[in-house]
């Protein structure tokens, strides 16, 4: 008897259900999914290696530009790291509109997230009743910065802007209505019977997998994963403002969903602690131009889960090497494994239920020229192969 056939069924790199370019490869036999791949690296832009021909300033604004859903969490991270080769701290009420940004921030992107992933399950309602909420924190970080996705608030020792009592008087009307409409979100994914059907039970990530996998952020914690940088190693203000760590034990997208949503409330009650017992002074102290030589570790925790920099400073005003690794990319693997044994229909769902961003994960480039001879080029090397690649 013949063997039943398999298939091979692409998505992407172009494709109308993702946000950016990534290409997947699904294996399936009928309907089930029995294998999957991926590859990435279709938005590598180099930040990693411009940031050694830019001074300490010039990568604040560089490095925003890794994601725009995360950018000042990006900011503050380096921020942090090279305040700490420098020998100094911001100021404690710089430190608080660092963390109230951080928040507001976490509140833009969970929302986002919302709507991505139920506009991938076909629920085109609550992402656009989601999107449309989400314009009331996006205008509240427009009021504050002046921008709506790069916020540009750090320097290097502090903040650009203070928040006033007419800001703090905005920001808490605004919370009254995305706090009402959570509460709704909450409901609705809760209890609506054909968004169940397309959540619970799938994707489930154990909390054993989750562990093996290294996942990170709301994915983990929706597997009971208790794992937060705000709690486990505080930073700026969260030693005066603790957070609550939100978790649930299904592992499943269900569970995903409800851990963001809840993650709101906590961010909400933040913001409004924040607000409320801001701490008088300065917004800035005096940082070298040129940072002390030396290398240091700087973690915070980003909407999506821990973000990592290496930075090491070789005493210029430049920094000799900048690593970083993103949230996104200890989850992938998460979803490369759980995909299989799931329907083809799923996809959609368990891939944006890790909250992913392809342009964060994007450090290198593989060539390939039909051969095994593996290579690493130098900067030059690959600058050559770039013009006369696209030489006419």
């Amino acid at each position: 008897m013949e063997a039943q056939r398999k298939f091979i069924v692409p998505i992407g790199p172009q494709h109308p259900a993702l946000k950016e370019p990534g290409h997947f490869q699904f294996s399936v036999e009928g309907e089930i999914v029995t294998e999957a791949t991926m590859r990435l690296g279709y938005v590598h832009r180099g930040i990693e290696k411009g940031a050694e021909v830019r001074n300490w300033t010039q990568n604040l604004y560089l490095f925003e530009r890794i994601c725009g859903i995360c950018s000042h969490v990006h900011a503050t991270s380096l921020a942090l790291g090279a305040e700490r080769l420098a020998g100094v701290e911001a100021p404690p009420r710089a430190q608080a509109i660092r963390t109230l940004m951080c928040e507001l921030e976490r509140v833009h992107s969970h929302m986002l997230w919302l709507g991505v992933c139920a506009h991938e399950g076909g629920f085109d309602t609550l992402f656009m009743y989601s999107w449309r909420d989400r314009e009331i924190v996006m205008d509240l970080l427009e009021t504050l910065s002046g921008n709506r996705v790069n916020y540009s608030a750090n320097v290097i020792g502090g903040v650009k802007f203070d928040v006033t009592e007419a800001h703090k008087d905005e920001i808490l009307k605004g919370l009254e209505i995305l706090e009402e409409r959570t509460n709704h979100y909450l409901k609705v994914v809760s209890t609506d019977r054909t968004f169940l059907a397309r959540t619970r039970d799938v994707g489930t990530i154990t909390l054993k997998q989750a562990d093996q996998f290294g996942v990170v952020g709301p994915t983990a914690r929706a597997s009971g994963v208790t794992r937060d940088l705000r709690v486990d190693a505080p930073y700026e203000a969260y030693h005066q403002f603790p957070v609550r760590i939100v978790t649930d034990e299904g592992g499943d997208l269900l569970a995903r969903f409800k851990v963001r949503t809840k993650e709101l409330f906590e961010s909400y009650r933040l913001i409004r602690e924040i607000l409320n017992n801001m701490p008088p002074g300065e917004l800035t102290t005096r940082v070298p131009r040129r940072i002390p030589a030396g290398e240091t570790v700087s973690r915070v925790e980003a909407p999506r889960g821990e973000l990592f920099y290496f930075i090491k400073s070789n005493g210029s005003d430049m920094p000799e090497r900048i690593k970083v690794r993103t949230p996104s990319l200890c989850n992938w693997a998460s979803v490369m494994q759980v995909a299989i044994g799931h329907k083809l229909a799923d996809m959609p769902m368990i891939l944006s239920g890790i909250d992913p961003c392809f342009s964060c994960n994007d450090r290198m480039v593989s060539i390939n020229r039909g051969s095994d001879d593996n290579q690493v080029w130098t900067w030059e090397e690959l600058r050559r192969y770039g013009i006369a690649y696209y030489k006419p």
